[in-house]
């Protein structure tokens, strides 16, 4: 059983998903001292944490029904249809931890509205290992009723931060995936860094510092998009404008083929950067290729 006994004062919930992250979830508020009842299909991933104070469902259905907070943290979107299919909704507050898409946030959001439950979506800004540690940076994306939300603030608060992003249930899943989409372009550009310094003898761990301080130096260049978007000035303040950028480009694109690199992960970017740059606007920034990239816009 788990050192910390049950209290009363906090909400119980009701946990459908111990995975990775399901289980890490339950663990904290476990510790919290929070009633949980889990369900996994695959029943034996679930049992660990009877054993530290968790009630384990056999059937989605009766977890549901045990508490009407209701979290939900499984592979995908088809996967909660399927939990939760047959399972008495109405009166409960699902919360949906599942990555997905804006659309099946605002779906999902109108299906559990019409079988009687309050909805949140979510996002979740953090891997397994973050959750239930203080200042991780870990954190958690919502949007839907914000009713829910301010009700169980506190109990969503216990494994993560909390970010509401808006009455419309797609929301979360929409600044999760901006995100995750930013973090990959910034790992595409940390993979041909490395690759381009891999036949040379120069030590990754020594250069690895050194790409830290640069990105973390570039990062802030995000509020300067932000402030451009906003005004629709993509001109104004620009230190290092487009036309530079592309005739620097072809550099970047020699120093590959001497060290025998493959470009790939760089010239869809540097071909919208051209495209831009052919339609007259050296003068500005990078921001405007964010018009590129509207498909409403072409």
């Amino acid at each position: 059983m788990t050192d910390t006994p049950v209290d009363s004062s906090r909400t119980p919930v009701a946990l459908l998903g111990t995975g990775a992250m399901g289980t890490a979830l339950a663990r904290v508020w476990l510790a919290a001292g929070h009633e949980v009842t889990v369900w996994n299909r695959t029943a034996a991933r679930a049992e660990p944490l009877a054993a530290e104070g968790a009630t384990v469902a056999r059937t989605a259905a009766e977890a549901v029904a045990a508490h009407r907070l209701v979290i939900v943290c499984l592979l995908d979107d088809a996967s909660v249809g399927e939990a939760l299919d047959g399972a008495d909704l109405a009166g409960r507050d699902l919360v949906n931890l599942t990555t997905g898409t804006p659309a099946q946030g605002r779906a999902r959001a109108a299906w559990a509205e019409a079988r009687g439950a309050r909805f949140l979506d979510a996002g979740i800004m953090a891997i397994p290992p973050m959750i239930g540690v203080p200042d991780s940076g870990g954190y958690v994306f919502y949007s839907g009723s914000p009713e829910l939300f301010e009700e169980h603030r506190d109990t969503l608060a216990v494994p993560a931060g909390t970010r509401y992003v808006g009455t419309d249930p797609g929301f979360a899943a929409l600044h999760d995936v901006a995100l995750l989409s930013a973090m990959s372009g910034m790992f595409a550009g940390i993979t041909h860094a490395f690759a381009l310094i891999g036949q040379e003898d120069i030590a990754p761990k020594d250069f690895a510092p050194l790409l830290v301080d640069w990105l973390t130096a570039m990062a802030p260049a995000a509020h300067h998009s932000a402030d451009r978007l906003e005004s629709g000035d993509y001109t104004e303040g620009v230190v290092s404008n487009l036309a530079m950028q592309v005739a620097g480009n072809a550099t970047l694109l020699r120093t590959a083929e001497e060290q025998r690199v493959s470009p790939e992960l760089l010239t869809p970017y540097m071909e919208l950067m051209e495209r831009r740059l052919a339609q007259g606007h050296g003068d500005e920034d990078q921001t405007g290729m964010v018009e590129l990239l509207d498909l409403r816009k072409r």
